[in-house]
């Protein structure tokens, strides 16, 4: 594996390190999509899951063996696929290929929505937000379509313009950005706007079937249902087509109630 510069930034005119990772597969289309955006910003590195690993969220690989494996996707463009999760994607680039935390990790593009409660579920987030625990700054990118055929155009062109704005301005080394790009022709997107997460969760139910011995099984689905009709959030932006971007944390403390039970509970 190829080793760079252990040092945190780029040096004069020195290439900013890019991970790329994904929940969908390293041989997705949205993972290529992104890779053709961004490739001549800097010096790009993919790990990747072998498979796809959508809804994981912040799993982990523990107990079992992870294996690296390279692969080609383009030219110029060091890419492995690694047998974990999006989390374990980031977390083994770090230590075993790039030997160094890079200058920026992108995730995506998902195929899919990874607006609102999404986040807490998606494989692609949970890698950005790795990342962000890292001190690595990182976006995740999420477009609206979850067909493998989908059109990728504006989210290219929003996600290369975006990810050369961050590289310009000098970042908090926990940010971490949730954006979502409506599923539209690219001369439809309004344009980006800053959000915050929409209140909204799914209805879930369990369908119950027989497989062909008798025994019972159950497949999940749900309803996506969204209870927040303010229009500074990201399921407003989306269904006026503009780009989303949400900062998110890992840090889940709810602190307006916690200043509510400092006064409230006393242990």
């Amino acid at each position: 594996m190829a080793k760079v510069s252990k040092t945190r930034k780029p040096k004069g005119k020195e290439k900013p390190v890019i991970l790329i990772t994904n929940d969908d597969g390293v041989m997705a289309p949205g993972i290529r999509n992104l890779i053709e955006a961004v490739k001549d910003l800097g010096k790009i590195v993919v790990v990747a899951p072998d498979k796809p690993q959508s809804g994981m969220g912040h799993a982990i690989t523990i107990g079992f063996p992870l294996r690296l494996h390279p692969v080609k996707l383009m030219d110029d463009v060091e890419a492995w696929s690694c047998s974990g999760t999006p989390v374990d994607c980031v977390k083994i680039a770090v230590d075993k290929v790039l030997h160094r935390k890079p200058d920026l990790c992108i995730s995506g593009i998902n195929h899919g929505a990874n607006h609102s409660i999404n986040v807490i579920y998606s494989g692609t987030m949970s890698a950005a937000i790795e990342a962000s625990i890292e001190n690595i700054p990182s976006i995740g990118f999420s477009l609206l379509n979850y067909s493998l055929e989908a059109d990728f155009t504006g989210a290219r062109h929003y996600a290369r313009l975006i990810v050369e704005k961050i590289l310009k301005t000098k970042s908090d080394k926990h940010l971490c950005l949730n954006v979502n790009i409506p599923s539209v022709d690219v001369s439809l997107i309004k344009g980006i706007k800053n959000c915050r997460q929409a209140y909204a969760k799914y209805e879930e139910d369990f369908h119950e079937r027989k497989d062909p011995t008798g025994r019972k099984y159950y497949w999940l689905t749900g309803e996506f249902v969204n209870f927040d009709k303010g229009k500074d959030t990201d399921v407003w932006a989306l269904e006026n087509n503009f780009v989303s971007v949400v900062p998110v944390q890992f840090d889940l403390t709810n602190y307006t109630l916690k200043t509510k039970l400092d006064k409230t509970l006393k242990w």
